[in-house]
């Protein structure tokens, strides 16, 4: 009987201890090395897709900075912090979220607190592994394409150009099979619908497989806007093609 006690107390300790209620979020954030007053733009982007829109603004307060609000699904948004060229990727969703910036390295700020957010830092981790060699390679190899285009050798130029695209080409078909077999073994993680809509945007998709993906998705992410929009073009890429309409010929002229 004690036990249970301890552990319902233990239970609500726990509940009672979350800063969030239904729908809600907190970005608790540091800035090591940001001075106060700095401001921090949360965006999102707008409705096409083309560009980013200011959500919320905060200012860098002591090292720190947080910022609350109401969410419905997870999404993409970023943290613009000011006077930095680099943006800070991340998923907005419910539930506390930790971001780590250093004025000296934004481009590795650390992101965690969430499912899909420690879900998107394991996935980069990955991906990257997976870039390694094309990443090398433009490391290697910069410097003697920058000294090729100034002397115009084309023999340097077109050589490092066919190596950069095989290594191109293998670390896509690589990278395709890592993003598929993700959303295989993902299926409450936002970034396999992401993935599964991208998918569906290549030509060479297998659509079986696409949407086999989309229907081992959890519901909730179903109900989601890339969701939904795998729905609708699922729907659009199994109906049948309308044919043209043959034209009637015009009838021919009476005979005077």
């Amino acid at each position: 009987m004690k036990k249970i006690i301890l552990l319902l107390s233990a239970t609500v300790v726990l509940i009672s201890c979350s800063k969030v209620g239904k729908d809600e979020y907190i970005i608790s954030g540091t800035a090591t090395g940001i001075e106060n007053g700095k401001t921090i733009i949360l965006e999102t982007p707008n409705e096409n897709g083309m560009g980013l829109i200011a959500v919320d603004t905060v200012k860098v307060e002591n090292g720190k900075f947080e910022i609350k609000g109401k969410v419905t699904e997870p999404s993409f948004h970023t943290l613009q912090l000011e006077g930095a060229q680099t943006k800070i990727p991340f998923i907005l969703e419910t539930g506390e979220i930790s971001i780590a910036i250093n004025k000296d390295s934004i481009q590795k700020t650390k992101i965690s607190g969430t499912y899909n957010n420690d879900e998107y830092v394991t996935f980069n981790e990955e991906i990257t592994k997976v870039q390694k060699k094309l990443i090398d390679f433009q490391t290697k190899n910069t410097q003697a394409m920058n000294t090729a285009q100034q002397t115009k050798d084309t023999v340097i130029i077109n050589g490092l150009m066919k190596e950069f695209s095989k290594i191109q080409e293998e670390v896509g078909i690589a990278s395709k099979a890592k993003y598929v077999a993700y959303a295989e073994t993902h299926p409450k993680s936002f970034i396999s619908a992401l993935i599964i809509q991208g998918m569906l945007n290549d030509p060479s998709t297998d659509l079986a497989k696409s949407e086999k993906l989309y229907n081992s998705l959890e519901e909730s992410l179903k109900n989601t806007k890339p969701g939904k929009a795998i729905k609708t073009k699922l729907a659009e890429m199994k109906s049948p093609t309308v044919e043209a309409t043959p034209a009637v010929p015009a009838p021919a002229a009476e005979a005077k």
